[in-house]
């Protein structure tokens, strides 16, 4: 049947676009050539700091850094109206040394280090905690917070 056919075919496709992309395809391929969601810089032009919200609709929103990432995860209803954050199915960042998409939420970010991104002072991602306290003592680094101790006061002290 055409129509059983079209309907596994869309249930299928859906399914997988609701998964998180791999790392090493999103980190090897081209960056969207449009704009960060938050700032409106061009995601390209800061490849080394990349991150990327994935819906389950399959569209994506990306970011020149993670700053910008968690500007737009702890104020969705300004940046996406339409949005919840049951409709996000990944959260990626760059990995600072390895230079791969991490699962933000499972990833380490080190504020206060010696080291600016795209907009200045940033929270650098790391895949491991290991690796973030390395950069911490490498870059004099201030603290080593998880996804979740990052909130609008951390933002704040960015600033």
């Amino acid at each position: 049947m055409p129509s059983t056919r079209l309907l596994l075919s869309l249930l299928l496709a859906s399914g997988l676009a609701a998964l998180p992309s791999k790392p090493a395809a999103g980190a090897k391929g081209p960056l969207p050539k449009g704009s960060c969601a938050v700032c409106g810089m061009f995601v390209a032009n800061f490849p080394d700091w990349a991150a990327v919200v994935t819906f389950r609709d399959g569209s994506q929103a990306w970011f020149d850094g993670p700053k910008d990432l968690f500007t737009y995860l702890l104020d969705l209803k300004r940046y996406a109206p339409k949005r919840a954050a049951t409709d996000i199915t990944g959260i990626q960042v760059k990995d600072y040394y390895a230079l791969r998409l991490t699962d933000a939420r499972k990833a380490s970010f080190v504020m206060g280090s010696d080291i600016m991104g795209p907009m200045g002072k940033e929270l650098v991602p790391f895949s491991t905690e290991a690796g973030a306290r390395d950069f911490l003592k490498d870059h004099h680094g201030k603290k080593v917070l998880s996804f979740a101790e990052i909130n609008l006061g951390t933002l704040k002290d960015l600033e």
